[in-house]
Parts: structure tokens; sequence; C-alpha cells
């Protein structure tokens, strides 16, 4: 297997309490060529200070600091600007990557050609409990099935950098805008169904919220141009299996 850089890019928010294991598990990897770009986006918490201490130890760690928050979208768009690997990876500050991760990922992605690819992803409980539920991915991924729902989990996902678009900004969850943006131009991703991320839930959301990602993602069909009707109607779709997936995923093990 060819090696080539692997730009890991990592926005980080106040995140401290979650932080280094992101960091440890980009570490642990198998695979030998990467760099690890962090931006603190104006952290009020000890964020910084915990990724200059790695950096202080990894010279293929690079920190940029936002001195006004920015957001997640123009924070990874920093990042993207000063990757210089042949491939983007993205990793948030609080999930998780199995150590053959990257290895397993590019190897993938030659023996297929692949543009774009994505993995399985386990989760954790907002209590830290593992959940039994895994997200399986099939290993073509057209634009009808991202329309109907995002088997995409954005820490799983590798693209060639010169096939990235830029995160847009607004009230939307940019990296489902995104994703669609990128498969009307390429056509499909690649799913490798490994669990190699470990996705950090978040506590229950209250309503208001899951209002609030509703409309998010009718805003996310908006930018990727479908009429307002056509957008109305996969938000529904959309909800509907984002609800059957968060079922499965809070099950609890007997």
């Amino acid at each position: 297997m060819d090696t080539p850089l692997v730009s890991i890019i990592m926005p980080a928010h106040n995140a401290a309490a979650t932080i280094r294991e992101s960091i440890d598990s980009v570490l642990a990897q198998t695979y030998p060529h990467w760099e690890l770009i962090i931006v603190n986006d104006a952290s009020r918490d000890t964020t910084l200070q915990i990724i200059q201490s790695y950096a202080a130890q990894n010279e293929n760690l690079h920190i940029y600091t936002n001195t006004t928050n920015q957001g997640a979208s123009e924070t990874r768009n920093i990042a993207i600007r000063q990757a210089q690997g042949e491939y983007l990876a993205f990793l948030d500050s609080d999930d998780l990557w199995h150590p053959e991760k990257l290895a397993q990922q590019i190897n993938f992605m030659q023996e297929n050609n692949a543009t774009l690819s994505f993995t399985a992803t386990a989760y954790l409980a907002a209590t830290g409990e593992p959940s039994p539920y895994t997200l399986t991915v099939p290993k073509i991924f057209t634009l009808q099935q991202l329309l109907r729902s995002n088997l995409m989990s954005h820490s799983s996902v590798i693209i060639q950098r010169t096939q990235m678009l830029p995160y847009p900004k607004g009230f939307l969850h940019e990296d489902y805008a995104v994703w669609l943006q990128i498969l009307k131009k390429i056509g499909h991703a690649h799913g490798l169904n490994q669990p190699l991320l470990t996705y950090r839930l978040q506590a229950q959301s209250k309503s208001a919220k899951r209002i609030d990602s509703a409309i998010m993602i009718y805003n996310a069909y908006r930018h990727a141009q479908y009429n307002r009707i056509k957008a109305f109607l996969y938000t529904l779709r959309y909800a509907r299996h984002s609800i059957s997936k968060r079922n499965q995923i809070n099950r609890p093990k007997w």
C-alpha cells in the first residue's frame, strides 16, 4: 500500500473534557504518514494548553487559533486551507478512532479508486457506556441514498483534498450540506463497513433542539439547490430515519 500524506482536520471549541482521548486515538494510528491540524476556536477553557502540550512532543501536530469564535464550518475551512495532504480526514474533538482506521481506509480507497469514503460507526452514550448499536454502511452510497438518510458520520470521512468543497456557513448542518454538494459532483461515495469510528453522543436533545435540527436539515437541502417542496419532503423522510436510528442507538443492553 502506498502511504500518501493524510491531513487530519480537527476543530476544537471548549473541548478540554474530551480532546485528549481524541488526540490519543490519532497518535495510536498504525498508519505512519499523517499531519494533525487543530484549530482552536477561541476556547475559554484549557483546550489550547492541552493541545500545546501535545504539539510540543509531536512535530506533525499543527495548531492554529481563532482570536474570535468562528463556528465549526469556518474553523474547518481554516484548517483545510493549511492542509498539505493528498487526503483530508475529519475528526471532531470528542470522537475516537480505531488504531487501524487510517491504514484500513486508505488501503480501501486505493483498492477501489475511491474519491470519498466513510466507515461504519460505533457509539458511546452520554454516560460513557458503549451502545450495542453499530451504524452499518453500504459499499456504494449514492446521492439518492444520502437524500434519504445521512450514513456518513463526519469523523469517519476521508476525501481526496482536490475534491473537497468549503463548508457553508449559516443555520444548517454544514457537513450534510457539503456531502450533498460533493455527491452531486462525483456521483457516489464508498463505504467501509467496519466500525473504525466511535462517536460520542451528547445528552438527549430537547424538543426545541430537535426542531432546530430539522430546520438545519431543510436549509441543507435548500443550500444544495433543491426547491422548497422537495426540501420539505426530504426533511420529513430524513427525520423519520433519524428517529429510527436514535431509538436503536439508545436501545438498552439486555
